[in-house]
């Protein structure tokens, strides 16, 4: 046998093969909203299916489209790989810049044929390893820019508790002491306490406080799809960790959730929820990326099983004791949508449509034809539950024949007015949605 180098050219040649297999999603992208989604049977590739759009930025007469009775604006650009949005009590914003660590070991001819087709999206671009403060210096136009915290390693959630800033690299929580007004943070840092890094196949750690600034919830994804590089490298991983906000001491809140990239308080019930993104390679419609309130010691079934009792038959050895308790999803997002934001919204300068529900930004498939995802949604939401079918609010970040991506997006907030924020990683923009004027 030839000794093969995979290089880019066979990785392209590859997946455009697999691509023109007859692996097509059989269900549209609103197909499976919902508390009860239709699961088809596995199937099983060799190497995902994938159809990856090229990232192309967003041309000059371009933007994202948001739905009637609301507009769009954009208030930063020329960042470095935007992700994750953070208001602070005064107004600012933060944007925390960042991608992989790049330290996750290729462990197949697979993964390097799926990583190096994925970075023509975009999505892969060069993190600033930075947080970037915002400003609002008018009523409208791009908001002043200021570098306030450089030389983080792989960051990800922010947090602000009293007047400690705790901001989630990839592999330690860190705290600053934060002093309002500051566009530059002036306290060196020091390491609050370490999370799982080890391979990092899920880089990302989502980070919220508890209402009452006694804890914080970190969201920590597995190291890999479905355990292919052991269980050993899975201690405390594909969990919600609890850190209490004074010592650092942390046990797990609740396991069995793939990557956990989003976390946020439901308003009326008070209770913790997550977006959560599922396992690959057993079809375009499996298995779907979810919304969930997160219960304390609540097992989810990540790796044995989805959506509550559905076996992974390539996961040995299986766990019957633990399938039998996995709790069912709240809310299907469809499958392969990649939710990367989530935010319950309590302000007034949207429609009332939108109040007390959940938006969610969907960062957009890879491994599915058609495309799914790639568009903020908002779910409706009655007595502390999902009360309606997720509608997208904002859309339009790829081209209409699928080829060219112009954004993507990520992280969400709300600004201290109300409006609705989101961080765009291909576009390297942050955009403001409001209502549309009269």
């Amino acid at each position: 046998m030839s000794n093969v180098k995979w290089g880019i050219p066979l990785a392209v040649a590859l997946s455009v093969l697999l691509t023109a297999c007859d692996n097509k999603a059989q269900m549209g992208q609103d197909d499976q909203l919902g508390a009860n989604p239709s699961l088809p049977e596995p199937q099983n590739f060799f190497s995902p299916p994938m159809q990856v759009p090229q990232g192309v930025g967003w041309p000059a007469d371009k933007k994202p489209v948001a739905a009637s009775g609301l507009q769009i604006e954009k208030i930063a650009s020329g960042l470095l790989h935007p992700r994750q949005l953070y208001t602070l009590p005064n107004g600012d914003v933060l944007v925390v810049e960042t991608n992989s660590p790049g330290t996750a070991p290729v462990t197949a001819p697979k993964k390097l044929f799926a990583g190096q087709v994925m970075g023509r999206s975009g999505k892969s671009g060069k993190g600033g390893n930075r947080i970037t403060l915002l400003r609002q210096n008018g009523q409208s136009g791009e908001w002043e820019k200021h570098t306030f915290l450089e030389n983080l390693d792989s960051p990800f959630g922010v947090q602000l508790i009293g007047d400690t800033l705790y901001v989630a690299n990839t592999g330690n929580i860190m705290k600053y002491r934060y002093v309002s007004g500051e566009t530059r943070l002036s306290d060196p840092g020091t390491q609050f306490t370490d999370l799982p890094d080890t391979i990092n196949h899920h880089w990302t750690k989502a980070l919220l406080a508890s209402p009452d600034g006694t804890k914080l919830y970190v969201g920590v994804g597995s190291n890999s799809n479905i355990t292919e590089n052991g269980l050993a490298v899975e201690y405390r991983r594909a969990t919600v960790l609890e850190v209490d906000a004074k010592s650092g001491a942390s046990r797990i809140f609740a396991s069995g959730l793939r990557n956990p990239t989003g976390l946020d308080w439901e308003p009326q019930s008070k209770m913790l929820w997550a977006i959560v993104n599922e396992r690959d390679e057993i079809g375009p419609d499996l298995v779907p990326d979810y919304i969930t309130s997160v219960k304390d010691g609540g097992f989810y079934g990540w790796p044995y099983s989805y959506y509550g009792q559905h076996i992974d038959t390539r996961v040995k050895p299986q766990r019957p004791d633990l399938v039998s308790k996995a709790i069912v999803p709240d809310y299907s997002l469809g499958s392969h949508v990649a939710p990367l934001g989530v935010h319950f919204y309590t302000g007034q300068n949207l429609p009332e449509k939108y109040r007390g529900g959940a938006f969610v930004s969907e960062h957009g498939s890879w491994n599915r034809s058609p495309l799914n995802g790639y568009r903020i949604s908002y779910i409706p939401f009655s007595d502390g539950k999902p009360a309606g079918k997720a509608e997208a609010v904002v859309s339009g970040f790829v081209s209409e024949d699928e080829e060219s991506l112009y954004g993507a997006p990520v992280g969400l907030t709300q600004a201290k007015d109300g409006a609705l924020l989101f961080a765009d990683d291909v576009g390297n923009t942050v955009w403001r949605v409001t209502a549309a004027s009269q």
